[in-house]
Formats: structure tokens, C-alpha cells, sequence
């Protein structure tokens, strides 16, 4: 039984090769040193939760996609879009996100047999973390075939 490897590998893989990705780390986010601006942007995957049925193993996973907001220093002139790039990372980040769920809903990781079969929430956030970081949550469930025998 390798699933663990193969599905966590396999989403890893699809993140690394986004151009906007500079690194993918795994497991609990504390553990990831935030505080290095060179990792940035950073896409970060978790396992919730799996669940055994007869021929599938459902993983709930989260993939959170991030990147530093840059502040300027000039003058906020305009109150919408203020004096900093948050808009601009959140539709980067929800760009490379949306494209790494495609994959999983009818791309190669589809025909690959790791699939995402229901709608998939994101969730923008902003200063969630110590440096001002913006960026977006999905939680899903991806299914994955299971190989074991039970003989």
C-alpha cells in the first residue's frame, strides 16, 4: 500500500511545476519557517482526514497557495486597491490553485486516477500569518484507487 506517497507525491509534483511556485512543503504548517521570505511563493499540502471504502481511499486534503503582500511606501491614494499588492497575489494565488484542482477534475491527474468529484471551496486569506502573507485555502476530497489485497 503506497497511496500516501502517491497521492501526496503526485500533488507536490503538479505544484512544483507551476512557474509561480518556488517551494512546496507538507504536513502541519507550523512546522514550515514563514519567516523566510525566499520560500515565497509557497504552495502547502495537508491530509485532514481518510476515509476506507471497499475500492477507494477518499483523502481530505487542504492545499494552501501563498506569497508575501509587498507594502509600498508611498501615499495610499486609492482606498480600493490601497498601497499594496493584495489584490495582486490573491488572483495569482487563486490562478495557481484553481489550475492544480482542474488537473485533479479533468486533467491528468484525472485519467491518472486521483480525482477531485465534487465542487471545491476556496478560501481567501490575508494576515493569517506573522509577515503579512495573503493567499487561498482549498479543502477537498480526492479519491483514490485502493490496491490492497484482503487475502
Amino acid at each position: 500500500m503506497k497511496q500516501v506517497y502517491e497521492v501526496t507525491t503526485k500533488i507536490k509534483d503538479q505544484l512544483e511545476a507551476e512557474p509561480f511556485i518556488n517551494t512546496v512543503s507538507f504536513g502541519s504548517l507550523n512546522d514550515v519557517d514563514l519567516d523566510k521570505q525566499s520560500i515565497f511563493p509557497l504552495g502547502h499540502l495537508t491530509i485532514n482526514s481518510t476515509s476506507v471504502a471497499t475500492n477507494v481511499f477518499r483523502f481530505n486534503m487542504s492545499i494552501l497557495v501563498m506569497d508575501i503582500v509587498d507594502i509600498s511606501k508611498e501615499e495610499t491614494t486609492d482606498t480600493f486597491t490601497g498601497n499594496d499588492n493584495e489584490q495582486d497575489v490573491l488572483n495569482t494565488t487563486l490562478a495557481v490553485l484553481s489550475r492544480v484542482l482542474n488537473i485533479m477534475q479533468r486533467g491528468d491527474l484525472y485519467t491518472q486516477k486521483y480525482q477531485i468529484e465534487d465542487v471545491v471551496s476556496c478560501e481567501p486569506f490575508v494576515d493569517r500569518f506573522e509577515n503579512k502573507l495573503a493567499g487561498w485555502a482549498a479543502t477537498f476530497d480526492v479519491v483514490v484507487q485502493n490496491d490492497m489485497t484482503t487475502c
